[in-house]
């Protein structure tokens, strides 16, 4: 069995949908919390309530298990995140309980430019914690991924939402010449469901990328573009566009962002482009092709489907009026 910590997240959740359409048996480890986790639609996987604070808790969530992916963060917590309580801490935790169940592999999802040297707290966090598995005993693989993309992802979703929202102009880092290089959420599952049966990839850190760099600014106008709406681009500072952030949080309930969103454009997210190929064998997705999730259909043929299905609604109730009569005659 498999165990998946950060399963409600947006990568969680698709590498549990392909773990259980392969065949594993999935179980998920899931913080106490007042509201519902969302878990994939449809797919049969157990769940522990646990917090990476509870240790012995999370001995008895590695029951039976053989391999762990590890993908919580406290990273798209907003205000509210921990990045000592959860990503170093909860990891060190996890890190020390999987050696003391003799775990067989432990996969972590990491970001390039994780070090713990880092003067970014995010990238500092990932970095320590990468530290912490490697020094757990615990046969381990690293993805350190550019930024992933994908329905529901906390980039391009996250740009879109807040493209809507502002009026006529569109605040971006000053950096925006600060290049990444988008890497397709299938793509990452893939390569992660791939790792599980190579034995050559234990106790390796692999960086992982797209097969595109863009520039912050090219990414805005992408997005921009797919989906069909005007705004004018302005530069603000780090240190401003921060403030901002942390202004608007504090106004705006459940406010997209948050200060550490920034981390991802600090420095450049980049790798060699032919490392998925080069490890994987996989050809990693164009950005441009994979943004069909962000298009919203035309107003009129939103209208004709709401037209053609009052249509259809319609004539099944007549049919089944029709269908009635005849029976009880």
């Amino acid at each position: 069995m498999i165990l998946v910590t950060g399963g409600t997240g947006f990568i969680g959740r698709a590498l549990i949908r392909h773990l259980v359409a392969n065949g594993y048996a999935v179980r998920t480890l899931i913080r106490p919390s007042l509201n519902s986790p969302r878990l994939p639609v449809g797919v049969p996987v157990e769940v522990a309530v646990v917090s990476l604070g509870d240790v012995r808790g999370i001995r008895a969530a590695l029951r039976d298990i053989d391999m762990v992916f590890h993908l919580v963060s406290a990273e798209g917590q907003g205000q509210n995140a921990d990045l000592l309580a959860t990503d170093i801490q909860g990891t060190k935790n996890l890190a020390q309980a999987a050696a003391d169940a003799e775990i067989k592999r432990l996969f972590y999802v990491s970001h390039l430019g994780a070090d713990r040297a880092s003067g970014f707290p995010v990238l500092k966090a990932k970095g320590i914690a990468e530290e912490h598995i490697r020094c757990s005993g615990v046969p381990y693989t690293i993805f350190r991924t550019s930024i992933v993309y994908g329905p529901e992802d906390h980039f391009t979703t996250v740009l879109a939402r807040l493209m809507k929202l502002s009026p006529l102009i569109f605040p971006i880092p000053g950096n925006h010449e600060t290049l990444i290089q988008p890497l397709w959420i299938e793509d990452l599952v893939t390569c992660m469901l791939w790792s599980i049966d190579q034995p050559e990839m234990v106790n390796q850190t692999y960086e992982m990328g797209g097969s595109e760099y863009f520039r912050l600014g090219q990414v805005v106008h992408i997005l921009l573009a797919n989906m069909n709406i005007r705004r004018f681009p302005v530069s603000l500072s780090t240190p401003t566009l921060r403030a901002l952030i942390v202004l608007m949080s504090s106004w705006v309930k459940e406010f997209p962002i948050s200060s550490f969103w920034l981390d991802y454009f600090a420095v450049n997210r980049t790798c060699p482009m032919d490392n998925l190929p080069r490890y994987f064998g996989l050809m990693p997705a164009r950005f441009t092709y994979r943004l069909e999730y962000l298009r919203k259909p035309a107003w009129y043929a939103v209208i004709w489907q709401l037209i053609t299905g009052w249509g259809v609604t319609f004539f099944q109730g007549i049919r089944k009026a029709l269908q009635s009569l005849r029976s009880s005659r």
